[in-house]
């Protein structure tokens, strides 16, 4: 019996994919477990696994299309077997953009006042990321008066943002005044004309970064920490982890514990925003940021307070790995309810890190320096670290980012969890 290869779900609110490339061709033999196919979200690129043995067949949506979830793309077929009748392929239209097959409309006959994203982009052939759409249906934008400034005129994040708040995307094309002549810079023989079109990933963080940082009320608390315990904690319990694990116990395996064990007298921190209102997550799942290629990929380690700092080890290398090999699966990069952001290792002495939503929060984590510090009325020598925690004030006011601050550093000064 064939087997129906589906656009996946893999976020909680997701309606829609975007197929990034097949791994297999029309025709070739699949294994089950297999790489099948690379599927684009909001979050990252995840690679598709094959469900089952067949030769695949019926493809019905090629790279760039943007799929309904549950919708069939493809079979795997047995030999000699053809794929069933499609109700409702997908096509891509001259500009490479995906569209659904459904009766024309006019502007008039596309519900509500503005129209479903979705059905529009649909009717008149517009390109818009899944982003873009989700933003355009949460604000009742009307993605027909929008130009987009993507590729190939695709309609980004950014562009449903300006629109909503009346920007220059949202008006109406007009004959630009020319622009102000600045003075010539002087031309650098080394500097390339063009460093290259993002990645996939790397246009889905340049939308996420500009959603977050528009729409996200930041503040910003920040606090030197004496790290001699933690310095003294990894010396003691490194060989122990190195040896149990066989993996290296770092100082973000450490910081993840002690925020894990934080979080939990702060549930504040560790709630979401949802659009209008607080939403209390009952886990506390740990997201590490990590820099790949061209982008930043939070790795997510569910449960972190019930890990050991072994476990958390061990999950850190394993998304780091994934992550280099861009092989992460979607259970690596969902559900994080608080992120990571270290720095440390280019010797960054102190930085700011935006929000990821609907997380509260996000610490960015400088490097651990030797510094002069007074002590008892003297001066003496000790390893110090610079820690700067971004808050949506949304959800929090600065007196519990503050306190949840306070609390933290208490934890990694006495490191009580690791003795």
């Amino acid at each position: 019996m064939a087997i129906s290869v589906v656009m996946p779900a893999l976020e909680m609110a997701q309606e829609t994919g975007k197929l990034v490339s097949w791994k297999k061709k029309e025709g070739d033999s699949v294994k089950k477990g297999e790489l099948l196919l690379e599927v684009e979200t909001d979050k990252a690129v995840v690679e598709i696994e094959a469900a089952g043995d067949g030769i695949l067949g019926g493809i019905t949506a090629q790279p760039g299309a943007v799929v309904p979830v549950g919708q069939t793309i493809a079979w795997l077929l047995k030999p000699g077997e053809k794929p069933p009748a499609q109700t409702a392929p997908v096509q891509t239209g001259r500009t490479g953009a995906a569209a659904l097959q459904m009766p024309a409309a006019e502007p008039e006959s596309v519900a509500g006042p503005q129209g479903d994203p979705l059905a529009v982009a649909a009717a008149f052939n517009i390109r818009i990321s899944p982003k873009a759409r989700r933003l355009a249906k949460e604000h009742n934008v009307d993605i027909r008066r929008i130009k987009g400034t993507g590729p190939s005129g695709e309609i980004v994040a950014a562009d449903v943002l300006a629109a909503k708040s009346g920007g220059a995307a949202a008006a109406p094309a007009a004959v630009a005044a020319p622009p102000m002549q600045a003075p010539p810079m002087p031309a650098l023989a080394t500097m390339p004309a063009d460093l290259g079109a993002l990645s996939s990933i790397g246009k889905i963080m340049a939308e996420r970064t500009t959603a977050s940082w528009t729409t996200t009320p930041h503040f910003f608390v920040s606090r030197d920490v004496d790290c001699t315990e933690l310095v003294a904690a990894r010396k003691r319990l490194g060989p122990q982890v190195e040896r149990e694990r066989g993996v290296k116990l770092t100082y973000t395996d450490l910081l993840t514990a002690a925020i894990a064990q934080t979080l939990h007298k702060h549930p504040r921190m560790n709630a979401s925003w949802t659009g209008d209102s607080v939403k209390a997550n009952a886990d506390v799942n740990v997201g590490l940021a990590m820099a790949v290629t061209d982008a930043v990929v939070v790795g997510v380690l569910p449960k972190t307070d019930g890990m050991t700092l072994g476990d958390i080890a061990s999950r850190r290398r394993e998304l780091t790995e994934r992550a280099r090999a861009n092989k992460l699966q979607p259970a690596d990069i969902t559900g994080a309810t608080f992120t990571i952001s270290n720095l440390g290792m280019y010797n960054v002495d102190s930085f700011t890190a935006i929000i990821v939503p609907p997380q509260a929060g996000i610490l960015a984590v400088g490097a651990m320096k030797d510094r002069l510090v007074p002590v008892m009325g003297g001066i003496a020598t000790k390893p110090m670290m610079t820690i700067t925690l971004s808050c949506d004030h949304r959800v929090l006011d600065g007196a519990r980012g503050a306190m949840f601050l306070h609390d933290l550093v208490e934890t990694l000064q006495t490191l009580g969890f690791a003795k």
